[in-house]
C-alpha cells in the first residue's frame, strides 16, 4: 500500500494578514515555531518518508514536527498566484475587474494574471505522486493540498469543497486508489 499524509505549514506573518503568499519565501513566525515544536507526528507516520516544500515555512515545519531533514520537491512548490501574491484576497474580492473569485467557483482552470491554474499544478505534482511508494508524509501549502485532496475526494472547484484543510492535521490518501481517508488525524503532543 502506497500512501500519502499531507500537512499544511505552520502559521506566517503573512497568513495572519491574510496575504497571498504563493511562491515567496514567507518565513514561520515565532508563535507558529512555539506551537510546532510541542507536536510530534503519531504512528505510523513518525517512520514515513518526509517531505516538504522547497519554500522555508514548509521545511522548518517538517523538521519541527518529524525531528528530520525533509527531502524536498520542487514539486510540492506552493500554487503560483501571479499578480496577486502580496495581495489580500478580502480586497481583490472587492475589486470587481481583478478577476479574484472564491474557490466554490474556480474550475480547473481558473488562473490568476500571470500564475497557475488548479489543472496545471496537478499536472506538476502528478508525476512526484506516481514516483512515490510506502508511506510517505509531505509538509507542504493549502493550494498543493486542495489540488491533492480535490482529486482524492473526486471535487471540481464547483460549489463547497467536501473536506475543510486545517492545521496541525494529517490528511492520508491511498495513493493506489487516490482515495482520501475521511477524517484527518491529529498531530501528537511531544512528550519532550
Amino acid at each position: 500500500m502506497n500512501r500519502l499524509a499531507l500537512l499544511r505549514h505552520g502559521h506566517t506573518d503573512w497568513n495572519r494578514a491574510g496575504r497571498i503568499q504563493g511562491r515567496s519565501d514567507i518565513p514561520l513566525d515565532a508563535d507558529a515555531r512555539a506551537e510546532l515544536a510541542g507536536y510530534c507526528l503519531p504512528p505510523p507516520w513518525d517512520t514515513a518518508s518526509i517531505w516538504s516544500s522547497p519554500l522555508s515555512r514548509a521545511a522548518e515545519t517538517a523538521q519541527l514536527v518529524s525531528g528530520k531533514i525533509p527531502k524536498t520537491s520542487a514539486a510540492l512548490t506552493e500554487m503560483n498566484w501571479g499578480d496577486w501574491e502580496g495581495q489580500r484576497g478580502a480586497e481583490l474580492i472587492e475589486i470587481p475587474d481583478s478577476g479574484y473569485r472564491h474557490i466554490e467557483e474556480w474550475g480547473w482552470n481558473y488562473r490568476p494574471p500571470r500564475g497557475e491554474s488548479p489543472a496545471e499544478l496537478w499536472s506538476r505534482i502528478k508525476p512526484w505522486l506516481e514516483g512515490l511508494s510506502g508511506d510517505n508524509l509531505a509538509v507542504c501549502h493549502i493550494g498543493i493540498m486542495r489540488v491533492i485532496l480535490a482529486k482524492a475526494w473526486g471535487w471540481n472547484f464547483a460549489g463547497p469543497a467536501p473536506f475543510r484543510i486545517k492545521r496541525n492535521r494529517l490528511y492520508v490518501i491511498e495513493l493506489d486508489t487516490m482515495r482520501a481517508e475521511p477524517e484527518p488525524v491529529r498531530l501528537s503532543i511531544s512528550e519532550v
